[in-house]
């Protein structure tokens, strides 16, 4: 089993910046890859990004490219989601992920094993 604790959402505005943080403890040796998810209320939860912990290989969203940035630091089994230049429509809560297997899909839900609790991103206008 793994455990996964996000924290650093708030309310911000426009243009501010935020660092999310995921820590995970458990079974860490099983997991391949951690990423992060964001939903609104009323629509489907989105990927946003994902990190793969033997390459470092990073994906990203088309809607995050060049404002958000992924990082793991793996000694201390913690993701990191650094936002730039948010915008309202960033508006969401925001999981971490943990992908438990080798597979090459990363945007679906179904792609990853554990979750976290959520942290609320609020950006306004």
């Amino acid at each position: 089993q793994v455990q996964l604790v996000e924290s650093g959402g708030g309310l911000v505005q426009a243009g501010d910046s935020l660092r999310l943080s995921c820590a995970a403890s458990g079974r860490i040796s099983g997991t391949w890859a951690m990423g992060w998810f964001r939903q609104d209320p009323g629509k489907e939860r989105e990927f946003v990004a994902v990190i793969w912990r033997s390459s470092g290989s990073i994906h990203y969203a088309d809607s995050v490219k060049g404002r958000f940035t992924i990082s793991l630091d793996d000694a201390k089994n913690t993701v990191y989601l650094q936002m730039n230049s948010l915008k309202p429509q960033d508006t969401a809560t925001y999981y971490c992920a943990v992908k438990g297997d080798w597979g090459p899909s990363i945007h679906r839900i179904e792609d990853y094993s554990y979750w976290g609790q959520g942290t609320q991103v609020t950006v306004s206008s």
